[in-house]
């Protein structure tokens, strides 16, 4: 591992935008000061990344990210090292990391070329139906898509996962789950930052004695330091390790989850879980000053919404107009306005559904909306209906990154959707289920739990994905690998995916540089800019005098990226995350 030197160090999360405008490099990005220093030009460079000549992994946990050093240092490629991330993340990310979940994966596979979406997302129960969530008036029955057993839907992780190793892999599942299972047996001390989301959840958690026993000690949720043992998920790891996803889907496993759900009025059966399947779609690709992107597709929305964006800000010089001036600022929100609106109207599971994607992300498309932005003036959400791309038609969540030295790339967002989904851990298992249906539009033109607005295209229904904002993304400079990033963060993974992308591209910064910049968001319904601390107050003038609804809210998003060049790793974990590290070797 290679050293590169700190300038200072956040104070609290709480300071992370105020820090990044002061160029502070995070305690957790640092290397062991007996690593040897690498020859790198500083001069220009504000915050430098973590640099490796091997192989690099970047997660929202340090165990986790060393476990997938440690499988890299042993032979394994990067799809190895990205499975075992994603099991280790179950035990030591509780309220994201997951058995119980579902999510995404982006593989670049360096033998072939090959870029592959692989969809884990979990699906609805075969009992689902459209008015699930509603009352008898026909309003949304508050809690019920979240907090109840009725807001799981049937996970998709361990087929992912398992899915993934098969087909990409090197190495077996024994090997890569050996340390998630070590971990979970033997336990591990609390984090300050996972007991301050443990205080947070403790009614949340506090509703389900299986919780309970996992999660508190003498009543009240664990505390920082504390060890916290999960020996009922690290017997169900092995399970999974000794028999295959099987054991999962139809084994031991499968039995308990069916049997709680039985107990507590759930609707996931036995046929449900047996009747899981993974599915491996095409990315959308696009193209923004001359780098290519690809990312997933539906039921993700992200891919074709930051490239749709990209599409509209191409238009423009951002480099000359600078990062996080007024007129950037703006043109981001305005673009975003657009994508959001267009995202309510055709997105949802392209299995059930005609997604426009060739449309949303046509360049004509984009130059049509760009048309309708007027660089000086804000346009009120009001007075923006979706588009119509069909005539060019022809917060709570994890992610991690993964290079190797061959190529090979890995760039996975998954979750149970709030902190520790629905709460519950299915007896037995110590494998908390997510409250994935409240992705689905509970009741067409209602928000959800994110304030985001879905149509009929993302109804409830029996086996549908519900959409999905998580945004695991490639860029390739000149047909070869330059970043993998993404997020997790709810509405606001895509937009803050895009960020850091421009800030590379138009910007000119290095990856830690794009990660701590501070971010803005609009996801066009409620007519609100977010952004974070750190913007100055001159430029929240202008912004506000452009007729920009402005809001100073707290931050968002945590980036775990990793860029290629100069034969070599320069990775960078969100310090809005202090429990997050990138290591490389």
């Amino acid at each position: 591992m290679f050293k590169l030197t700190a300038l200072c160090k956040p104070a609290s999360l709480a300071l992370l935008p105020l820090c990044a405008s002061l160029a502070c490099l995070p305690a957790h990005a640092q290397t062991p000061a007996a690593a040897p220093v690498v020859k790198y030009d500083l001069s220009y460079d504000i915050v430098s990344p973590v640099f490796a000549k091997n192989g690099m992994v970047a997660s929202e946990q340090g165990l986790a990210t060393q476990i997938g050093v440690d499988i890299l240092k042993r032979g394994g490629n990067a799809i190895d090292a990205g499975v075992a991330v994603g099991f280790a993340l179950a035990v030591v990310l509780p309220n994201a990391g997951n058995l119980g979940g579902g999510g995404f994966m982006m593989i670049h596979d360096a033998k072939t070329g090959k870029n592959v979406a692989l969809d884990f997302r979990e699906m609805a129960p075969a009992l689902a139906s459209r008015d699930m969530y509603l009352d008898a008036k026909g309003n949304v029955a508050p809690g019920r898509s979240l907090y109840s057993p009725l807001a799981t839907g049937v996970p998709g992780t361990v087929a992912g996962l398992s899915h993934a190793l098969k087909k990409y892999g090197t190495m077996r599942l024994s090997q890569v789950i050996a340390p998630a299972i070590k971990l979970a047996e033997r336990g591990y001390p609390v984090s300050p930052g996972l007991a301050q989301i443990l205080d947070a959840e403790r009614d949340h958690l506090g509703q389900w004695d299986s919780s309970k026993a996992i999660f508190f000690k003498h009543g009240r949720p664990l505390q920082a330091g504390e060890m916290l043992v999960q020996k009922d998920l690290a017997t169900s790891l092995r399970l999974i390790a000794e028999q295959g996803p099987s054991a999962f889907y139809e084994g031991a496993i499968g039995k308990k989850i069916v049997a709680d759900m039985k107990r507590h009025h759930g609707l996931i059966s036995a046929a449900d879980l047996k009747n899981y399947r993974v599915v491996e779609r095409e990315p959308v690709v696009g193209s923004y000053r001359g780098y290519q992107v690809m990312a997933m597709p539906p039921p993700s929305s992200g891919g074709i919404h930051i490239i749709e964006m990209m599409n509209i800000l191409e238009h423009y010089p951002l480099g000359q107009y600078g990062a996080n001036s007024a007129q950037t600022i703006h043109l981001m929100a305005e673009s975003m306005k657009l994508a959001y609106a267009d995202r309510a109207e055709y997105l949802g599971d392209p299995d059930f559904n005609k997604v426009p994607v060739k449309g949303l992300t046509s360049r004509a498309y984009a130059d049509e909306l760009a048309h309708k932005i007027n660089p000086d003036r804000a346009t009120p959400s009001a007075e923006i209906k979706p588009g119509k791309p069909l005539p060019y038609e022809s917060d709570q969540t994890t992610h991690f990154s993964v290079a190797d030295k061959a190529g090979n790339l890995v760039a996975t967002t998954y979750t149970l959707n709030l902190n520790f989904g629905s709460g519950m851990v299915a007896s037995g298992t110590g494998i908390t289920l997510n409250n994935e249906m409240d992705d689905f539009s509970a009741k067409p033109g209602v928000p959800n739990a994110f304030g985001l607005v879905g149509g009929e295209a993302n109804a409830v229904g029996p086996a549908k994905r519900p959409l999905s904002s998580m945004s695991p993304t490639f860029v390739l400079k000149d047909g070869k690998p330059f970043l993998v990033t993404g997020s997790p963060g709810g509405s606001r993974i895509i937009t803050t995916t895009l960020q850091l992308i421009l800030n590379v591209i138009d910007h000119d910064m290095n990856v830690a540089e794009a990660t701590i910049t501070p971010r803005i968001h609009h996801q066009w319904a409620p007519d609100q800019l977010r952004v974070e601390r750190g913007i100055s107050a001159d430029t929240l003038k202008i912004l506000r005098e452009k007729g920009q609804n402005v809001s100073v809210q707290p931050s968002m998003g945590r980036t775990q990226s990793i860029q290629i060049k100069d034969e070599g790793f320069y990775g960078y974990s969100d310090p809005r995350n202090p429990d997050g590290n990138t290591i490389g070797f």
